[in-house]
C-alpha cells in the first residue's frame, strides 16, 4: 500500500510559487495580490498568504533541537511549564490556607504579591507554613525597597526548615524601571540597588531575582515586535550595567527572568517566544560568559551555554480585555494561553476573566486555572516540545519577529541602552502612539474585540458589577518627571460610550427600515444592527416593508429616534428621499451603505451614512451628542 501511495505521489509534476500565484491571481479576478491577500502587520513586516519549502530554506533556525543552543526550539527537552496563579495577600494566615488548597487543585507556581510595610519573617513564615518550597515554585512581588529584606528573609526561613537551597526555585521580582515607565519617577541609583538583590540573592542559588517585566509593554497596547525588543534591551542594560560593576555575565543573566504578555495574535505569539530565546541566547553568549561549575551545556573554551537561557514567564493579556460580555475574555485568554504553552513559555498566569472589573472571585479564578489545566490533562500540549517546528508559516514568522525587534533592540543601544531611552521617554512615546493606532483601528473595526465593537449584547448593563480598587503603596500620585505608559485598555472608550447611554437612564432606538432587494437589506440590517449596539442602543430589526411609508410609521409606533434605511445601492437614489421626506425630521435619518449617489442625497438634505468604513467609535459619540447623552 505504501508503495502505490509513492508511486500516486510521484506521478504529479511539482508545481512552482509562480504556478500557484498565477492561479491565485486568476481567481481574484483582477483585484490586487497584495492588497487582497498580503496582511500589512503593525509589527512592520508583510504576511504572505502562502509559504513553501523553499521559505525556510537556509534558515539556521531549523537545525537546532529542543535543549540546544540558540534555543529557538525551547530551553530544555519537555514542554512541562509551570501553572501559575497569583495572591494577593491581605491576611498571611488567609492566603496561606488559600494556597495550600490552590497547590490540590493543579497550581505549582505560587506568586505572592505583598505590600511593602508586611515584609517581615513572621508574616512570611505564616504565609510558606505547610508548603513545600523544594517542590513548589515560589514567586514574591514587593515594593523594590524591600526586595533584599525579603530575599533575606526567604533564605532565613529556608535555612530554618532544613531545605536544600540548591532545589529551592521561585522569583522575587526586582524591577528597577517599573517606576520610570508607570509612575514617570526617575530611578537614577538603579544599578546600587541591583547590585545589593544581586548580592542578596546568591543565598537562593536558583531564585530569579531580576525582572524584565515587559508585560508592562503588551498590557500598554504595545506592538509584539516592540514587546520583544525593548524586553531584549531591558535585559541587556541588566548585563552590561552590572557586569560593569564586577558581577560575572554568567551569574547576572542566571538571575533574570523575563515577564511577557501575550496578545491574541495566535501566530505571531508563538513565533515571539521562539524568536525571543534566539536573541537573547546570542546577546548572552555575545558577553562570552564563562562557565563556574562542569556543565553539558559548556563549550570548550568554557564559555557557558546555560547562562543564554531565557527564562520566560507569561502572563494573558490586559489590553484586549472587556468590562461587557466579559465572558468572550475566556475566549481570548485562552487563545493567549495556547500560543505561550506551543511557544514553549517556562510558567503561565491566566487572568481571571472579570480580572479588569472586580476582584475575581472562586469562580472566576478556577476557570482561569482549568483552563491552564485542560491545556495539559486534555490537549496533552504539555508532551510534544515545540510542535510547530519546522511549519514553512511560523518558522518565517520567527525570523520577521526577529529581524524587527532586533532593529529595536539596536536603535535602543545606539541611543545609549534602555535606561536612556525610558529616561529620554523615547520608549513610553513609542508604545502609547502604537497603542492609539490599534485604538484607531478598535475604532473602525479594523481590529475586533468580540462584544465590544463587534457583536455586543446590547441588552447588558455594566455599571453595578464594576468594584473599586485600592490605591498602590508606591505613591502613584507623586509628581511625574518623566512621560509614562498608557494602559487604558483597547475597550475602554467604548465602554465609557456604553455606560455614558447606560447612566443617563435613556435606551434609544435604532429601527431598520429594511426594504427592496432582499439579500443587501439583509445584510444592511444586520450591519446597522451591531453597528448602533456598540453604544448600548435597543436596535430593532425587520423582515422588510413594502413602502418607506409604512416603515416610517412603523418605526415612529415604535419610539424610534435613529432609523437606518437599508437597500442596496441601486435603489437609494429613489428610496432614501422619499424615507427622509416621510420621517420629516421626527428622527435622525441614517442611510446603511455608501453609494454611489451619495452627493445627490447630500445635497437633498440627507448627510448620515454609516458603512464599512465609519469611524465607529466617533460615529457614536456623535449620536450620544445628538440624542442628549452625556
Amino acid at each position: 500500500m505504501a508503495e502505490q501511495k509513492e508511486k500516486l505521489f510521484s506521478e504529479f509534476a511539482p508545481v512552482t510559487t509562480e504556478a500557484w500565484k498565477e492561479k491565485i491571481v486568476t481567481d481574484l479576478k483582477g483585484a490586487d495580490f497584495d492588497k487582497k491577500l498580503v496582511w500589512k502587520t503593525g509589527e512592520g513586516f508583510n504576511v504572505y498568504p502562502f509559504y513553501r519549502a523553499e521559505d525556510i530554506e537556509g534558515l539556521k533556525i531549523t537545525e537546532s533541537l529542543p535543549g540546544q543552543f540558540p534555543y529557538v526550539r525551547g530551553t530544555k527537552a519537555d514542554n512541562n511549564w509551570k501553572v501559575r496563579q497569583n495572591l494577593e495577600v491581605e491576611c498571611f494566615k488567609a492566603a496561606n490556607e488559600k494556597a495550600l488548597d490552590l497547590l490540590n487543585k493543579g497550581v505549582n507556581s505560587l506568586g505572592f504579591i505583598i505590600k511593602k510595610e508586611d515584609v517581615n519573617a513572621e508574616n512570611i513564615a505564616a504565609l510558606l507554613e505547610g508548603i513545600c518550597p523544594e517542590c513548589v515554585e515560589l514567586n514574591f512581588k514587593t515594593c523594590n525597597c524591600k526586595a533584599v529584606e525579603l530575599i533575606h528573609i526567604l533564605a532565613d526561613y529556608l535555612k530554618e526548615k532544613g531545605a536544600d537551597v540548591s532545589k529551592c526555585f521561585g522569583s522575587v521580582n526586582f524591577d528597577p524601571f517599573k517606576k520610570m515607565l508607570v509612575k514617570g519617577r526617575n530611578v537614577e541609583n538603579w544599578i546600587e540597588k541591583a547590585m545589593a538583590v544581586l548580592e542578596a540573592g546568591r543565598a537562593l542559588p536558583r531564585y530569579r531575582v531580576l525582572a524584565v517585566d515587559a508585560c508592562l509593554f503588551n498590557n500598554a497596547g504595545s506592538y509584539i515586535t516592540q514587546e520583544l525588543g525593548y524586553a531584549l534591551a531591558w535585559g541587556n542594560e541588566l548585563l552590561a550595567k552590572l557586569s560593569e560593576a564586577g558581577f560575572t555575565v554568567d551569574e547576572v543573566a542566571k538571575k533574570i527572568r523575563f515577564n511577557f504578555g501575550i496578545s491574541s495574535n495566535y501566530f505571531l505569539e508563538i513565533a515571539k517566544f521562539r524568536a525571543g530565546r534566539w536573541l537573547w541566547a546570542e546577546i548572552v553568549a555575545a558577553y562570552h560568559p564563562q562557565c563556574q561549575r562542569d556543565c553539558e551545556n559548556s563549550k570548550p573554551d568554557g564559555l557557558c551555554r546555560c547562562a543564554a537561557k531565557m527564562n520566560v514567564h507569561a502572563q494573558t493579556s490586559q489590553w484586549n480585555m472587556t468590562i461587557y460580555d466579559a465572558h468572550v475574555n475566556l475566549l481570548r485568554s485562552q487563545t493567549e494561553a495556547m500560543s505561550a504553552t506551543l511557544g514553549g513559555i517556562d510558567s503561565l498566569t491566566v487572568l481571571p476573566f472579570d480580572e479588569v472589573y472586580k476582584n475575581p472571585d472562586d469562580f472566576s479564578e478556577r476557570i482561569a486555572r482549568n483552563q491552564q489545566l485542560l491545556l495539559k490533562e486534555e490537549c496533552h500540549f504539555d508532551k510534544v516540545v515545540d510542535p510547530s517546528a519546522g511549519s514553512y508559516y511560523i518558522e518565517n514568522l520567527t525570523v520577521s519577529v526577529a529581524d524587527q525587534a532586533w532593529k529595536i533592540f539596536l536603535e535602543v543601544e545606539d541611543k545609549g541602552g534602555f535606561y536612556a531611552a525610558v529616561k529620554a521617554g523615547e520608549v513610553q512615546n513609542a508604545i502609547n502612539e502604537a497603542s492609539s493606532k490599534r485604538k484607531a483601528a478598535v475604532a473602525t473595526r479594523r481590529e475586533i474585540l468580540l462584544g465590544t465593537n463587534q457583536f455586543p449584547n446590547f441588552t447588558e448593563v455594566a455599571a453595578g458589577k464594576i468594584e473599586k480598587t485600592g490605591a498602590c503603596c508606591c505613591g502613584c500620585n507623586a509628581e511625574k518627571t518623566l512621560p509614562t505608559l498608557n494602559f487604558d485598555r483597547g475597550a475602554k472608550e467604548f465602554e465609557d460610550l456604553r455606560l455614558s447611554t447606560e447612566k443617563s437612564g435613556k435606551t434609544p432606538k435604532a429601527f431598520m427600515l429594511t426594504i427592496g432587494n432582499l439579500a443587501m437589506r439583509l445584510a444592511r440590517s444586520q450591519f446597522s444592527c451591531n453597528f448602533f449596539a456598540c453604544a448600548g442602543y435597543k436596535v430593532i430589526d425587520n423582515l422588510g416593508f413594502d413602502t418607506v411609508e409604512a416603515g416610517v410609521e412603523a418605526a415612529m409606533a415604535a419610539g424610534a429616534e435613529i432609523v437606518v434605511l437599508c437597500s442596496s445601492d441601486d435603489e437609494y437614489a429613489e428610496l432614501a428621499p422619499k424615507a427622509f421626506a416621510a420621517l420629516n425630521g421626527r428622527a435622525q435619518f441614517v442611510v446603511a451603505g455608501a453609494p454611489a449617489c451619495m452627493e445627490d442625497l447630500k445635497a437633498q438634505g440627507i448627510d448620515q451614512f454609516i458603512n464599512v468604513r465609519s469611524n465607529v467609535l466617533e460615529t457614536l459619540k456623535a449620536f450620544n451628542k445628538k440624542l442628549n447623552i452625556n
